[in-house]
């Protein structure tokens, strides 16, 4: 069976251990339609979108979670973000500056393209009555310390959430995909031998699969291959999709933050405004009149 643009969860009924297993089809080659990159830069923000379908889970209310990373290196900018509807949108810039050599485009690793920089979780809560009308936003720093993505989440999380994490990535042309496995908090064993020697038989076991497994196998098939003698709990799935919240009801508001000035500049410029969603190339159209009635009726034209 398919598990195209899944999120299955799972757990292992003896010990305080859980794991995700997420694969993006439809919606990864919809984002790379709008993001024509090498091949290395394509693997890599297949796995930031992995990252964010896997990260998810952990939104308990309306809002968004969003991977970022920004650098000096050939990508100056990448991000995926994730909200509480399932919808999956990403983005790639980068630096003309930064010369694309055929190592890099075909084998260059996220410090190598990124150079230094920084990774940030961003968790957003969506504008509501609960939060006093207010944006209410938690950023995490991820030092990027590690050769790969999977490396710095892990730290993130053994630094912030004190939680032993494993993770592993793959991505393709096709099909990008992430697997996790995290220690819980102890509750059904106290006792720290049994659960570290139960922790270390689980990623031993985890530790067997393969790219090519990942990205070729279904998650049923997948979780029996690693852990068929362990009891195993998997749940419903999550369907993830791509989408994209631009409007132009939005595009009208950030006129707004822009100030009349630099819109009558344009506008004296160019008669009119046009803007582009970077996400999914939607374009967005003003003409003269509707940006003065928008901003109050003084801007020139």
């Amino acid at each position: 069976m398919s598990s195209n643009d899944l999120l299955h969860r799972f757990l292992f009924d003896d010990c305080d251990i859980r794991g995700e297993i997420v694969t993006l089809g439809d919606s990864y080659r919809e984002v790379l339609s709008h993001n024509q990159q090498v091949p290395a830069i394509r693997q890599l923000l297949g796995e930031f979108l992995a990252a964010v379908g896997l990260l998810s889970s952990t939104l308990k209310f309306d809002g968004r979670i969003i991977l970022q990373a920004r650098g000096d290196g050939l990508i100056s900018t990448i991000m995926a973000e994730c909200n509480h509807h399932n919808d999956l949108r990403g983005i790639v810039r980068l630096n003309d500056e930064v010369e694309l050599t055929e190592e890099l485009a075909l084998r260059g690793s996220m410090q190598q393209l990124l150079g230094n920089g920084v990774l940030v979780i961003s968790i957003e809560p969506q504008r509501t009555e609960n939060f006093g009308g207010k944006l209410e936003r938690y950023q995490g720093i991820v030092p990027m310390d590690a050769e790969n993505l999977a490396g710095c989440l892990e730290h993130y999380f053994q630094q912030s959430e004190q939680l032993a994490t494993r993770l592993w990535f793959a991505a393709d042309d096709h099909t990008a995909t992430g697997f996790l496995i995290q220690a819980l908090p102890q509750q059904l064993n106290t006792n720290p031998d049994d659960n570290r020697d139960k922790w270390e038989t689980i990623i031993t076991l985890a530790e067997t699969i393969t790219p090519e497994e990942l990205l070729e196998l279904d998650h049923a098939t997948v979780l029996y291959r690693l852990f068929n003698e362990q009891p195993v709990r998997i749940f419903e799935p999550k369907k993830l999709r791509f989408s994209c919240s631009c409007s132009k009801e939005r595009c009208a508001s950030a006129l707004l933050t822009i100030g009349k000035e630099e819109v009558e500049e344009l506008l004296i410029e160019k008669g009119r405004i046009d803007i582009d969603c970077q996400f999914c190339n939607q374009h967005y159209y003003f003409a003269a009149d509707e940006v003065r009635k928008l901003l109050g009726g003084n801007v020139l034209h």
